[in-house]
């Protein structure tokens, strides 16, 4: 049996459901396929923080986008502006000037209005004080260029746009892998081809299926020896088919094929996400401690940038470590600032003692290269004072690699450790577009029919990522996607 739809889109993560909202705001009648069980529902979406970058005018510009302040924190805010230019510096600044300046100039110029119109949709926004703010003198600061979330994070979002999708009519079925897409001689596409052998015709395919971080073979292929040992911090499911059809379509491969998205995640963390903890197994508050390797060796500046600026980068650096993992330290000084979702949930892989070199037994560590580690570190830190809010300049002097930024000696008992791994959360390379998303040749002529929005567009992220950028890509390019193949309709 044949079935005819305006739209079909293929994936149900964020991007997904944006291109399929946009569509149907356009009159089209839309199918989102989605090859996970409903128990999986929301693709690599569902496990993230739920952050979103957005420009944005301050405060008073956000209010009338998140939910009411707490009654308690009302007045004691300072959240500066984040204007285009700001976002699409960090945004330049983080992939090494090799962003796709037209993609970078949508994302940056459509994150704020994109984000209204998911709260049209439905979606609930709020200010994260639990990620992206601290309490100093009284007030409660943001920093890093990152201040808003959706309601419940990632669990929420997806609650939150199935919710919208039944509402507007969207038919999203579970349990529905994607094959092939269906092409005719002119190498339009017309439609997809199903795993159990049925064609669903559509006058336009948005394919927002994700990378191929899921995909060991992908993995090792791609981004090189060892990847295929990294944990995957997100859904199982995302294994690369959706860029594989497009490809032997004719779609143009772009962007940084080498390169992801990857982060510092729990060692003994299950080979892909977890459903409970989701986000929290990532260990993001190394900038306040310091982080070692098995051999009890420094590698990276932990206070080179804000964490939402390096935190993308860094799991990549621990893969290139002995056996692929690496611990973070802290001392009672420092392990208050680590939030508690990430550091003291059930389920967190921690060590801890009295002294450093009782640490380092725990651990199975050189006792005196940690030791020594230790106190070369301390003795290298430069007296300033510590504010986590803004780059401080608390640093060492002396030792490589150095603490640029938050040095504080570790110096007061206990001590604790938690050992990381890599854990890739998607990856950088995939199918170039246009400014209509539409899926671009390898002569840089449309396809006929084809459109893509999310983590298989590449091109906008190369080495690094702004955090919380990657869920307003999806956004912003999947109501981009949605729209033009609305439009494209017969």
């Amino acid at each position: 049996m044949t079935e005819q739809w305006d739209v079909v889109v293929v994936g149900g993560g964020n991007a997904g459901f944006s291109a399929a909202q946009s569509a149907r705001q356009q009159g089209a009648w839309v199918l989102l396929l989605e090859k996970a069980p409903r128990q999986w529902a929301g693709g690599n979406s569902y496990f993230t923080a739920g952050a979103m970058r957005t420009s944005h005018g301050g405060l008073t510009d956000l209010t009338s986008l998140v939910e009411p302040l707490p009654a308690d924190r009302a007045g004691r805010v300072d959240l500066a502006p984040y204007t285009d230019a700001d976002f699409l510096a960090d945004l330049t600044r983080v992939t090494q000037g090799r962003t796709d300046p037209e993609l970078a100039r949508i994302l940056v110029g459509e994150s704020r209005e994109t984000m209204t119109w998911l709260r049209s949709l439905g979606l609930r926004f709020e200010l994260m004080f639990h990620r992206q703010a601290y309490e100093v003198d009284g007030r409660y600061r943001f920093w890093g260029g990152l201040a808003v979330g959706v309601v419940g994070g990632g669990k929420g979002m997806i609650d939150q746009h199935l919710a919208a999708a039944d509402r507007s009519g969207i038919e999203v079925r579970f349990d529905s892998p994607v094959t092939g897409l269906a092409t005719a001689a002119d190498g339009s596409v017309g439609g997809v081809m199903l795993a159990d052998g049925q064609r669903i015709e559509a006058d336009g395919v948005v394919l927002t299926s994700g990378g191929f971080e899921a995909n060991p073979q992908m993995r090792a292929g791609y981004l090189g020896a060892g990847w295929d040992l990294a944990l995957v911090r997100g859904t199982p499911y995302n294994t690369g088919e959706g860029i594989r059809m497009a490809l032997a379509a004719g779609a143009q491969p772009y962007g940084h094929w080498s390169g992801c998205h990857a982060v510092a995640w729990d060692s003994q963390a299950r080979a892909t996400g977890d459903r409970e903890l989701t986000n929290q197994l990532t260990r993001g508050g190394y900038p306040f401690g310091i982080v070692v390797n098995a051999e009890g060796r420094r590698f990276v500046d932990e206070g080179a940038d804000f964490r939402n600026y390096t935190y993308a980068k860094y799991g990549a650096e621990i893969l290139k470590q002995p056996a692929g993992v690496a611990y973070q330290l802290f001392d009672a000084t420092s392990a208050p600032l680590l939030r508690p979702e990430e550091y003291a949930s059930a389920g967190i892989t921690r060590v801890e003692s009295d002294t450093v070199e009782g640490l380092a037994k725990e651990l199975g560590m050189d006792e005196g290269r940690l030791a020594e580690t230790v106190e070369r570190f301390n003795a290298a830190v430069v007296p300033g004072r510590f504010d986590p809010t803004v780059k401080d300049g608390c640093r060492t002097e002396g030792i490589t690699p150095p603490k640029s930024n938050w040095a504080q000696p570790l110096t007061t008992p206990p001590y604790v450790a938690f050992p990381v791994t890599c854990g890739i959360t998607f990856t950088f390379g995939g199918l170039r577009i246009d400014a209509d998303a539409r899926v671009l040749d390898l002569s840089g002529r449309p396809v006929p029919g084809l459109y893509a929005a999310g983590e298989l567009v590449g091109g906008l992220f190369w080495f690094n990522y702004p955090g919380g950028s990657g869920l307003t890509a999806g956004s912003v390019l999947g109501r981009r996607a949605g729209r033009s193949a609305a439009a494209d309709t017969h």
